[in-house]
């Protein structure tokens, strides 16, 4: 009897407490959130509470599990899965701890501050830290894991002795990898894109989705998602339409005959931006830019107050300003000329070429014979 009780107290005593300690821990968690609703701290560290369960389990049954008395003959092999449970548990859990304290720091820090491009800058620096934090912390967990084994310990000593030699050869192979990682440092704390920015790379534009230690990602305007090594930014010029002031300045042009009302289509450009919500009214204005032997290229230029909305503008403007001249004006739209060219002065256009190609001479002179 003794044989069959003492593992069930200690294997379910040990599962017991786990539980009742994870639902106290819970439910004080969950008071605290419903009592400082300014901050997210409280709910966001119930995240963590699979893995706390983990740490609690593991390390009681880790430490009772002697007095089990159970599988004898797997006693060792039984403690050392215990032990890389509880490192592996642990980690999760700091991972999660970490991630709530960063989150409600940015939340916080979010609420506070008014300006766009800063609480964008803060956000990518924190997506980034919190990356890094991952990894490291995976990494020292891993090494704790292979540490348990008694022959990575023998081993650990030419490892370390070896250690310049793998570095010298693994910054050679990682050359490009390590290159993206130190990349993506200098754009998290080098202000020079950040998440939610308004970018165009390579003729595509789009807004910067999400970033890596390694690799950017951009969701064009069509849902399109483009991947590009960070490395791209730190070395090759791109448009970052949210640098600065999100305020943009926006052009539409139209080819339009010679004859087209420039000074009503002014007026008209002006009635098309006072019913347009999109304008925020700073500029606007109607030039001749360029010509040519059958039109001639008018500029307008528009403002808002950001890159979505100026692109609202644009094709407001184009497409109203179109819609008013084909119905007010529709001699000013482009056109393509049949009718005979206007003879230079002093000389009166002539008849026809004869049938067989040959052109009869206007008003040629007599000729003299000899």
């Amino acid at each position: 009897m003794e044989n069959l009780l003492r593992p069930l107290i200690v294997v379910g005593g040990s599962v017991v407490l786990t539980l009742l300690i994870g639902w106290a821990t819970d439910l004080l968690l969950r008071k605290a959130d419903a009592r400082h609703g300014e901050t997210p701290l409280w709910g966001l560290l119930r995240r963590g509470r699979v893995p706390y369960q983990l740490v609690l389990c593991a390390a009681l049954l880790r430490g009772s599990y002697d007095q089990a008395r159970l599988l004898e003959e797997h006693r060792v092999g039984i403690g050392r899965t215990l032990t890389l449970v509880l490192i592996g548990s642990a980690a999760w859990l700091v991972i999660r701890i970490a991630a709530a304290v960063v989150e409600s720091s940015y939340s916080r820090y979010a609420r506070v501050h008014r300006d766009a491009a800063r609480v964008r800058r803060v956000r990518t620096q924190v997506s980034l830290i919190m990356r890094v934090v991952a990894a490291v912390v995976g990494v020292v967990a891993v090494a704790a894991m292979l540490l348990t084994f008694p022959a990575m310990r023998a081993a650990g000593a030419s490892l370390l002795a070896s250690a310049g030699v793998l570095g010298i050869v693994a910054g050679v192979a990682a050359q490009s990898t390590l290159s993206n990682m130190f990349a993506g440092l200098q754009i998290a704390f080098g202000d020079m894109v950040r998440i939610g920015d308004t970018v165009v790379v390579d003729g595509e534009w789009g807004t910067v989705e999400e970033i890596t230690l390694t690799f950017l990602t951009v969701r064009t305007w069509d849902e399109r998602r483009i991947t590009m090594p960070v490395s791209y930014f730190t070395s090759k010029p791109f448009e970052n339409w949210s640098r600065g002031t999100p305020q943009m300045t926006g052009i539409v042009y139209w080819h339009v005959d010679h004859t087209a009302p420039v000074e009503a289509m002014r007026e008209k450009l002006r009635d098309i931006l006072r019913e347009c919500p999109a304008w925020d009214g700073r500029a606007c204005g109607l030039n001749v830019t360029d010509t040519t032997p059958n039109t001639m290229q008018v500029r307008a230029l528009v403002t808002a107050k950001d890159a979505d909305d100026i692109w609202t503008v644009r094709v407001t403007v184009r497409e109203r300003m179109i819609r008013w001249l084909a119905q007010e004006h529709p001699y000013a739209l482009p056109r393509v000329n049949t009718a005979d060219a206007a003879p230079p002065p002093g000389r009166v256009p002539g008849p026809s070429p004869s049938p067989d190609g040959a052109a009869r001479r206007v008003h040629e002179p007599p000729r003299t014979s000899r």
